[in-house]
């Protein structure tokens, strides 16, 4: 009798993939989840007990203390708050425009059209860094600097947010309902406003979620651009780095701090983000 076939043998092989796979996942959840309980232990502990902690998981008592020198050295509240408004700001504008941009190039048949998709996919491939030098010039020639519209604005027509709205209103709304709402006599910015929009709701809310983290985590631009109470927070903790005493338990208080409008956001919206991301992948 072949082995293969024996039921025993193969519930024992189902067996040991189905808890060997959820040992695997439960380990790389907890390495993934460490950084962040880490920085909360660090986030206790002052410059030197910070430096003889090693591996240790025992908490400190100089969180307070870590605190006060956090709003000493940084205008941490001004900086979430900035940050706040360039990432809530630049999120709802682009929802609007990368929402009109995907639903014409999925929709519209004109000349050009595969063009623009294409040469828009390609700017992808760029990287952000080799835009910077005329990013600030035009900034500079505008006398937009040390504003937060120079920081948000560029932004607000990402490429990424369009082929994302474009791919979804492609394989998940049916051009036979868009028809019917042309019979009805229904104008095209009503057929986009009243119909489209509430079925993109999944996709627009998995690029809310990417604008948001893009705007809050953006670095090289509000470095080169904004200073002053303007700064956002990312900024502003990177400047404590940069000082001969960096108090090291602050610094790390103030990322943690930074981080959590992040994690709510994400912990809030994964389901939805999840389901965005996998409807318009599959008809």
């Amino acid at each position: 009798m072949n082995i293969f076939d024996n039921a025993l043998f193969q519930k024992s092989i189902y067996a040991f993939l189905k808890y060997g796979v959820l040992a695997f996942l439960i380990l790389f959840a907890m390495t993934t989840i460490f950084p962040f309980v880490y920085s909360i232990v660090l986030s206790t502990h002052d410059q030197e007990g910070i430096s003889s902690l090693g591996v240790s998981m025992g908490l400190g008592i100089d969180l307070v203390e870590n605190y006060n020198e956090l709003l000493q050295r940084t205008a941490f509240w001004t900086g979430i708050t900035n940050s706040a408004i360039i990432a809530i700001l630049g999120t709802v504008i682009s929802i609007f425009f990368c929402s009109m941009c995907g639903y014409s190039l999925a929709v519209y048949k004109f000349k050009g059209r595969n063009v623009i998709f294409g040469i828009m996919l390609l700017s992808m491939m760029i990287p952000p860094v080799l835009s910077l030098i005329p990013y600030f010039l035009i900034v500079d020639m505008l006398g937009l600097m040390n504003t937060h519209f120079a920081v948000w604005v560029p932004f607000t027509i990402a490429p990424m947010g369009i082929f994302l709205v474009r791919q979804y209103v492609v394989a998940s709304i049916p051009k036979d309902l868009l028809e019917a709402a042309k019979l009805d006599g229904a104008g095209e910015f009503r057929i986009y406003s009243t119909i489209v929009m509430p079925l993109l709701k999944p996709s627009l809310a998995t690029l809310a979620i990417i604008q948001f983290v893009f705007l809050w985590n953006n670095f090289l631009q509000p470095l080169v651009i904004l200073e002053g109470d303007k700064a956002v927070i990312i900024t502003m903790i990177r400047s404590m780095q940069g000082t001969p005493d960096a108090p090291m338990g602050a610094i790390i208080l103030g990322s943690f701090l930074s981080m959590l409008p992040l994690i709510l956001v994400f912990v809030v919206s994964s389901k939805q983000m999840i389901s965005g991301l996998t409807s318009g992948a599959v008809k």
